[in-house]
Parts: structure tokens; sequence; C-alpha cells
């Protein structure tokens, strides 16, 4: 994992300030961050999306890939400032940053107060199943339509109710009390599927170490939750060119081989849209 970018103290923050804009706009805010030489990005402290370390220094997944698509854009580096969730979209609005990467998934309240890059970070929900996957679950439904299939699910939680609203019967749907009894479970026998997010699920399969399971992931036709790097209303050239490498690197492959080491699915990003998200 990639641990470069350090957080601005109260001096380089108070250095950021000078460069906030204090007249007009210039036309194009991408051949503005080229001058400046760096992007100011908002995070959150919430590993897998965003993490820092006690010397300051920033890693995770939303940075990293932040980090990679403004060196493709001709800026140099990020400076990262963290922030509480409900204080980033109001500093972008302000000034007080040019985009936010941290986990800020996309919800229309929002994609009406800011515009979004397509998705980035996902969280899906997946299946925890035998190694070849033999029964071929790919969705709830298809658990539904196996003879006597049974998945495991925290009870009262989203996964229980997907199953159920699929055509799981009652008694198959098998509530589970914690992750590491889902995938004893799993492992045993007692049952075909265990499902929770894909964090959670792999998570779980990075701590079993146990080469005889596999995940299924995303679920189809289960909900994803996406966020996306998010740019002042006004910026959306600069938001456009940001698609564009995205795009690329979910292409070349390069995207996974950032995001997968935190535990992030790459085919989850990759199955939805910033249009489908932002409509939700």
């Amino acid at each position: 994992m990639k641990m470069k970018t350090t957080i601005a103290g109260a001096a380089g923050l108070a250095m950021l300030a000078s460069f906030a804009v204090s007249g007009p706009a210039m036309a194009d805010k991408l051949e503005d961050l080229k001058a400046q030489g760096f992007a100011r990005v908002a995070i959150a402290n919430e590993p897998p999306f965003t993490a820092v370390a006690a010397d300051g220094k920033v890693s995770g997944a939303a940075p990293d890939v932040a980090r990679e698509i403004f060196k493709r854009l001709g800026i140099d580096e990020i400076v990262a400032s963290i922030s509480e969730y409900g204080a980033m979209i109001p500093g972008l609005q302000a000034g007080r940053f040019d985009v936010v990467t941290a986990g800020l998934f996309m919800k229309p309240e929002r994609c009406a107060a800011v515009v979004y890059s397509e998705p980035v970070l996902c969280d899906a929900e997946a299946l925890l199943v035998k190694k070849g996957n033999p029964k071929g679950f790919q969705s709830y439904a298809d658990i539904a339509n196996s003879e006597g299939a049974t998945v495991g699910a925290p009870g009262g939680g989203t996964e229980e109710k997907l199953a159920l609203d699929a055509g799981v019967p009652r008694d198959r749907v098998i509530v589970v009390p914690d992750g590491q009894s889902g995938l004893k479970m799993v492992q045993d026998g007692r049952i075909d599927a265990y499902s929770l997010p894909v964090l959670s699920i792999n998570d779980l399969m990075m701590k079993a170490n146990d080469p005889n399971l596999a995940v299924v992931a995303p679920v189809v036709g289960a909900p994803v939750y996406c966020d996306g790097a998010a740019f002042k209303k006004g910026d959306e050239a600069l938001r456009d060119a940001y698609d564009v490498e995205l795009a690329k690197m979910k292409e070349s492959g390069e995207f996974a081989k950032i995001i997968e080491p935190y535990g992030f699915s790459a085919a989850a990003a990759m199955s939805t849209s910033r249009e489908k998200l932002c409509s939700q």
C-alpha cells in the first residue's frame, strides 16, 4: 500500500488557503491545478477508504486512486485534509478543497450539490461459498431456485431481507450471529452460502486464509453503493478529465491493482454508473 501524501499541518493549511479562489474563477480548473502543482483533497480517516498514520502519512484506496489520476492529468501531488463527512460538501463549495476523495457515497441529494466522477469505491453484497462455487450462485434468486439450498445472513440485516425478497423460503435463510460463525458454517457444509457486504466477506477471507473457500461478488441484482470523486459545481470540465483517466485505468486493470489490495471490488465499481446511483 502506498503512503506518500502527508496531511497539511496548520502552517500548510494557511498556505493552502492562499490558493483559494478570491476573484473570478479560471475558465479551466485543470490548468489552474497544474500551475498550482497539487490538488487539495478532503478525506476521512476511515480505512480502507482512507487511512492516516500516526506520522500523518495518507493511504487508503480513495487517495491512492486520486493520486494516480491527478498524476496522469499533470498534477504532481495531492495534499489531504481530514474532514467530517458532513463538512466535506460545504468545504468543497466554499473552495477549501478541490475535490473530495473519501468514501462519500452517491445519493440524490449529494448529486444535486456536487458533481461526481464515475464510481470508484463500492460496497456491494457478496456470498461466501465453497471453492469453485459448486452450486453456481450468482444471485439470491439462484439460491431460491436451487432446491434445498441455504444462505446464512445477519438477523434483521440487509442480506436477510434481500434473500427473502428474492424468494428464498424463510426456513432456508439461516440467521447467523457473527462473521466467524458464518464462515465456519460454510466450511462445515451447514449452509451453502453466507452473505455480507463485499468488504466484510473479503476481511473474513483474508483472516481465514482458507483455499477451500471462494467469494462471489457482487451479488447480481443486489444494491451497490459507491462513492466517486466529488467536485464543486462549475468544475465539470475537471470532473470530465478525471473520468477519462479513471475509465482508462478501469480498462487497463490498473484500477483493480490499486483498490483490490484494500479489499474493494473493481467489478462492483464497473457494474454501475453515476447516473444510476444518483437516481436511486
